[in-house]
């Protein structure tokens, strides 16, 4: 059965989950950048392990923001049912993980259909990035003049994708994303004739591996390969670094055709799942 992580067993957590190393960016970046202690950063995850014959053998985590993220190949039925016993009055917002194992997940959680804004598997994406060839894309990281455009991009993102609506609380959420990612410097913007025109972030961080996300261009400006081009561009950035291999799923059919020109192959499926309100397990949505 499951019990919460214990002081001192983060290298054993972060060894488990690296042998599921394309499914497993978020858990791993979140245990790297906050540890197991967690704090109020909406990232900041508190971990349940299953150990077995000395080993561990699936990790779970609820983030401070209500995300529930898992790694946990062959689990059985009732780890999933302890975790969401575990919870307690914990509020959830949204589950992700591999698509086959978080069935068992959405199943414990016992969640109507209606109460998800958004459920659905995604191909999964894993490049090597010293296959990347040069690029002539500029990018940048966005400045402050950037941020009622980028507020825009975000608020325009997560609706299209279905991750959030376009009501206030949205908007107020896109531009604190907007704000924040100046200083943060994960995002860049593709720039031509001196101005944005697409964007790419990184999402989860690893001194060899990287997670992108957040890739838009605007609607006016799709289909002429530019998403393409911020990824790989960024990437390139990230290889000069020395990060290794990139990561990433694809919300759609021409995303996943962008990615794959610059040389993602699929690896898996991985499930995006964010409800309409945060509930508390075991409470009617």
């Amino acid at each position: 059965m499951i019990r919460p992580a214990r002081p001192g067993e983060a290298p054993a957590i972060d060894a488990f989950l690296a042998r599921h190393a394309e499914s497993s960016m978020f858990l791993r970046s979140n245990l790297a950048a906050h540890g197991l202690s967690g704090s109020e950063h909406r990232n900041a995850t508190r971990f349940w392990v299953a150990p077995a014959e000395g080993e561990i053998r699936a990790v779970f985590g609820r983030t401070s923001a209500g995300f529930l993220v898992l790694q946990a190949p062959d689990a059985p039925d009732a780890w999933h049912r302890a975790f969401v016993a575990a919870l307690g009055d914990n509020t959830i917002a949204a589950l992700t993980g591999e698509a086959r194992q978080t069935e068992a997940t959405l199943a414990a959680l016992g969640l109507p259909d209606t109460a998800w804004r958004l459920n659905h598997s995604e191909p999964l994406y894993r490049l090597a990035l010293d296959t990347l060839p040069a690029s002539s894309a500029s990018i940048r990281p966005p400045v402050e003049a950037d941020i009622p455009l980028l507020a825009h991009w975000f608020l325009d993102y997560t609706a299209s994708t279905g991750i959030s609506s376009r009501d206030e609380a949205a908007q107020v959420t896109a531009l604190k994303r907007a704000v924040e990612s100046v200083p943060l410097g994960h995002v860049r913007l593709l720039i031509e004739d001196g101005a944005p025109v697409a964007m790419s972030a990184v999402n989860a961080r690893l001194p060899a591996m990287v997670q992108i996300g957040g890739v838009y261009v605007p609607p006016e400006l799709r289909s002429r390969g530019r998403g393409g081009a911020v990824v790989a561009a960024q990437l390139l950035e990230e290889r000069a670094r020395g990060v290794r291999d990139a990561v990433l799923f694809a919300n759609n059919d021409a995303a996943a055709r962008a990615y794959e020109r610059i040389g993602f192959a699929r690896v898996g499926s991985y499930r995006v799942a964010v409800l309409e309100r945060q509930v508390t397990p075991g409470v009617a949505a």
